[in-house]
């Protein structure tokens, strides 16, 4: 593959930039990449070399991190976001984007952006890097997929108040994402029949109705629609017992109904090697899974692992 994996800089006043350098120290003589920011952000001993089109990165990403520069008019100071960043960071995930679109590169890799200081300083309208992803490409219905050896889980919904969960988790949303879930496993990961662990909303998966109705109201007839159309799928279940080794070894991915209970469980199993993928995309997008960090920021102690492993998926779906 010349096509490179396309690595944008995320908050550049978060560890986005010293991440995306240390994975490419570690990955520079297995794939080419090409880092989209402004090189003033990247640890200063980082060996870059300046690239006019991300076709050039093949030629320079053995020696050196390839750079396709954009320029954020100030230097970043590591810890603190500076909302005069915002747009730049914005303009740089779509940059990115229209990259593999266009069949420049192979896939997107993102670096943690920080929400807060896009909203302050560019009114940014959407609640995360998903949903913006969806936006770009055209409205498309998407999930949010997180991927380490040991689990593969996708909440149903995502960033929104637990307290709105009841009412967000619908039948045609739950429905959706498994759908997505299915087709992505299949196309993208190679899985010819995916088999799906669908999660309980409700202690004990609601234990009959004494502990919430959602359950035998409508998820369990959903199972049991869906299994008659050929998805393989087990639930609902208690989510309490799911995420052992023995539970695990039955499916190919989970399906939370809220963030929360996605995501505890990947990040307990596998913390540093966890990966954000997103599914139901017109092409490959997979993040690590942490934040921007930015009480270590420019200290040079970031862990690069979740970055590391999020650009070996990234192309291992790219060559598939």
């Amino acid at each position: 593959m010349t096509r490179p994996i396309v690595l944008t800089c995320g908050e550049p006043a978060g560890i986005g930039p010293e991440i995306a350098a240390s994975a490419w120290a570690a990955l520079a003589d297995k794939m080419p990449m090409v880092w989209l920011g402004d090189p003033r952000h990247l640890p200063p001993a980082t060996p870059f070399e300046m690239i006019d089109k991300a076709a050039d990165a093949a030629l320079v990403s053995s020696r050196a991190l390839p750079v396709l520069k954009h320029g954020f008019g100030s230097i970043a100071r590591p810890g603190k976001p500076d909302p005069a960043h915002a747009q730049g960071i914005i303009d740089v995930i779509a940059r990115a984007v229209a990259l593999v679109q266009d069949g420049e590169a192979a896939a997107v890799c993102t670096a943690p952006i920080h929400k807060k200081a896009l909203m302050d300083g560019a009114a940014f309208a959407y609640p995360g890097h998903t949903e913006y992803l969806a936006a770009l490409a055209g409205g498309v219905d998407v999930v949010m997929m997180l991927a380490s050896d040991q689990l593969r889980v996708v909440p149903a919904t995502i960033h929104i108040a637990l307290e709105e969960v009841p009412s967000a988790l619908t039948p045609d949303r739950l429905r959706r994402t498994i759908e997505i879930t299915h087709q992505g496993l299949r196309d993208q990961f190679g899985i010819a029949r995916p088999r799906l662990a669908i999660a309980g909303l409700n202690p004990h998966a609601g234990e009959g109705g004494a502990m919430g109705c959602q359950e035998v109201e409508w998820i369990a007839d959903l199972v049991v629609a869906m299994r008659h159309e050929g998805y393989d799928l087990r639930g609902p279940l208690p989510a309490d017992t799911m995420f052992h080794a023995a539970a695990r070894a039955t499916y190919d991915a989970a399906i939370a109904m809220y963030h929360d209970q996605a995501l505890i469980p990947i990040k307990t199993l596998d913390f540093d090697k966890g990966v954000n993928v997103t599914l139901g995309l017109p092409f490959i997008r997979t993040s690590p899974d942490h934040g921007t960090a930015f009480d270590i920021a420019g200290k040079g102690i970031a862990n690069p692992s979740s970055m590391i492993e999020a650009i070996r998926l990234a192309h291992r779906m790219a060559t598939a």
